[in-house]
Formats: C-alpha cells, sequence, structure tokens
C-alpha cells in the first residue's frame, strides 16, 4: 500500500486511509476466480465495512450483500446493491427489519430459529408477501480461528441444530406465505485452513443425501463466508487465495444439476486495503519498555483488546533505526494497547502511524467511549 502522507498532513487524525487500488484489485479477482464455476454467486458481507464510499465501488462489480441488520439492509440499497442479490442473516430479526425486508422483495431470510420462521410467516401474510427462506444449520464444525469469532458450534447461539432440521424444513413447507429455497452454514471467520472449509463441504454432502432420501430437493446452498487475511504480511499478499478458496468448493462439495453456491465474503474482500492513520503524541520511557502513545486507541480499532489480535504496524515518517515500543492509545484502559514489544522504525513525537490490514471489522466497530470523535475514512480517490 501507498501513502500520501503529505496530504496526511492536512487531516485531523486518527482517521482511516482506504487504498481503492487495492479493493478494486481484490474485487476483480472475487469476480474472476467466482465466475469460473458455474452457479458460485458471491455476496459482500455489509458488517466488515458500511463506509458509503466503499459500498458503491463492491456494488458496481455486481456482488450482492450480506446483511445482519435493518439498518444494513437500507445502506446496501442507498449505495447501490439490488435487492433482489440481498441476503438478511442474524439470530434476532425485529418485526420492523422484516417488514422493511419483504418490502423490499429481498432475495432470501437465512432464518435461524422456527419462532423466527413464524414471525415471517404472520408478517408476510398481513402484506400479502412471500418470503424465501434458507434455514441455518448449525454444522458442529469446530474452525481453525479466535474463540469469539467461531460460529458452527453446537455451543454458538446461532443457527437451528442438525436434529431439528427435518422438523424446520416440514414446518416451511406448511406455511402459505415462505417458500424454503435453501441451507445456510457459517463456520467461523479468518479461516486460513482449506480443511475447515473441506469439512463443512462433506458435512453438507451428508445432509444433502439425508434430504433427498425423503425427496426434499434444494435450490441454493449458501456456505457462508470466512476466508482469512495476512495479517503479518499485508504489502506481500494484499489479495487472499480466492482461487484456491473457490477451486476448494467446486472440489468437494457435490452440487446437484441446477444448485447455486452463495457465498458472504467480507473480511478477505476489505481488510487489506484499509488501514487506520494515527499520530504519536508522546514517546514515553518506562521503567523497562518504551510506549508510543499515538492519538488512535481502542475506540477507533477494537480488534487488538477485544480480540488480542494482531496488525501490522508502521512508522510512516521515520527511517530511523528500529527500536522497540509497546503501541497504546490515550483511553482510560489498561486494555488499549495495539501491540506491544513491536521494532519499529524510532518514533518522535508528531511521527504518523500505520496500523495495517484495518479496512474491515475497522470503522464499522468505533465507538464514543470517553466521549471520542468517530474516525472518518478517506479513500485514495479523494486524497
Amino acid at each position: 500500500m501507498k501513502y500520501p502522507i503529505e496530504k496526511f498532513k492536512n487531516i485531523e487524525t486518527p482517521f482511516y486511509y482506504y487504498d481503492f487500488d487495492i479493493l478494486r484489485d481484490t474485487l476483480q479477482n472475487v469476480k474472476e476466480e467466482a465466475g469460473r464455476h458455474e452457479g458460485f454467486r458471491v455476496h459482500y458481507a455489509i458488517k466488515a465495512n458500511a463506509n458509503p464510499k466503499v459500498l458503491k465501488i463492491i456494488s458496481e462489480y455486481g456482488l450482492g450483500a450480506d446483511c445482519v441488520s435493518g439498518g444494513e439492509i437500507e445502506r446496501s440499497i442507498e449505495c447501490g446493491f439490488r435487492p433482489s442479490q440481498i441476503v438478511y442473516a442474524g439470530v434476532g430479526k425485529a418485526d420492523w427489519e422484516i417488514e422493511l425486508s419483504l418490502d423490499n422483495d429481498i432475495f432470501c431470510f437465512n432464518v435461524e430459529s422456527l419462532e423466527e420462521l413464524q414471525i415471517i410467516q404472520e408478517i408476510a401474510v398481513r402484506k400479502g408477501k412471500t418470503a424465501n427462506i434458507c434455514f441455518r444449520i448449525n454444522p458442529n464444525i469446530g474452525a481453525h480461528t479466535h474463540e469469539k469469532i467461531t460460529t458452527g458450534l453446537a455451543e454458538n447461539k446461532f443457527g437451528i441444530a442438525l436434529e431439528d432440521m427435518y422438523k424446520a424444513i416440514e414446518a416451511a413447507r406448511t406455511y402459505s406465505n415462505i417458500k424454503f429455497i435453501g441451507l445456510h452454514f457459517h463456520i467461523g471467520s479468518q479461516l486460513l485452513e482449506m480443511d475447515d472449509f473441506i469439512a463443512l463441504c462433506k458435512k453438507i454432502n451428508e445432509l444433502q443425501d439425508g434430504l433427498e432420501e425423503k425427496g426434499i430437493h434444494i435450490q441454493i446452498i449458501n456456505v457462508g463466508g470466512g476466508l482469512g487475511v495476512d495479517y503479518d504480511n499485508p504489502s506481500e499478499n494484499p489479495i487472499p487465495n480466492f482461487k484456491l478458496y473457490f477451486d476448494t468448493y467446486a472440489q468437494h462439495l457435490k452440487l446437484r444439476e441446477g444448485q447455486e453456491v452463495h457465498f458472504e465474503l467480507g473480511r478477505s474482500i476489505t481488510a487489506q486495503m484499509g488501514s487506520l492513520i494515527t499520530k504519536t503524541l508522546y514517546v514515553k520511557q518506562g521503567t523497562a519498555k518504551q510506549f508510543a502513545i499515538v492519538d488512535a486507541g481502542m475506540t477507533d480499532l477494537i480488534r487488538p483488546a477485544l480480540y488480542q489480535a494482531h496488525h501490522k504496524i508502521l512508522n510512516l515518517s521515520s527511517k530511523e533505526a528500529e527500536k522497540t515500543y509497546d503501541v497504546v492509545g490515550p483511553i482510560c484502559e489498561s486494555s488499549d494497547v495495539f501491540d506491544k514489544a513491536v521494532r519499529l522504525n524510532k518514533v518522535h513525537r508528531g511521527d504518523f502511524v500505520a496500523l495495517q490490514s484495518a479496512g474491515a471489522y475497522g470503522e464499522i466497530m468505533a465507538s464514543q467511549y470517553n466521549c471520542r470523535r468517530l474516525p472518518v475514512g478517506y479513500s485514495s480517490d479523494e486524497l
């Protein structure tokens, strides 16, 4: 990623910087690799980054939208996504969100409980609409990722248990305003081992065989997202291996004629195009270590505090010999630490520091704790 440091001097820090060349290259790669396989459809997970400037570019590449709230549905439509390509998941869909979805004729609800199914039916009847639904099935697969971002285990709150799948499908068939079209899965995020996706394919194959024995044929298989990015070497690997990812599903998922496979990719599309740009306030010498105190904090990028996530840190202003620092923010919490014992070119007050791979789950998760201002996102197109 190239950083226009001279232009940064006129912008209040902290802020997010988005390299739209990387974003466009990533989207083109996704489009090409998914396009090699018949019936592969990609939705962008809005929750990763909902900046309108980012979403407008993603929508231009023809991706659908994966939403988890009514607000995300509204934002995606405003930014050019077609309602007919919107899928809507979430364990707690409010009535107004269901109504909004039906009013806009979205493609599909990913339903996570029988209780939810009943409410969608009631609202659809009232509105004279038919709701397409996929059941989100919990496959009880343990993915190789952080415990807080696994979603496919029996202990997680998401989805319908495997043993309740047939009951759910039979219930859907009794409702006048529900059209059951498929199954939805999502086992977790930041997955780097194809073995996790292969295990999901095998589980789906088993389920499909069982469904067909009961005369149940489905149109849509939605495998969620989860593909991770290289947080250690973002400059060397700005675009994930989408070819391997899509080829893995093409090789291991036994599709039936006419079936479509839907993907919900978020992090892998936007993470590497974004950096949090912050400025050094103080370099503090502690008893046993040096602290680089910057003006960004956990309110601007919560992932290190919440997930113990690693983001590569660069001193953009210095070429002096490296020294070791704990890079910390100004928030009144001991957890407001971006990284410890980091080797950086010697840091001075006023130096610009970049936290890389922050284009996903960065700006969108920012808060105003300590009454701080929310960070603004700027793109390479406008600087």
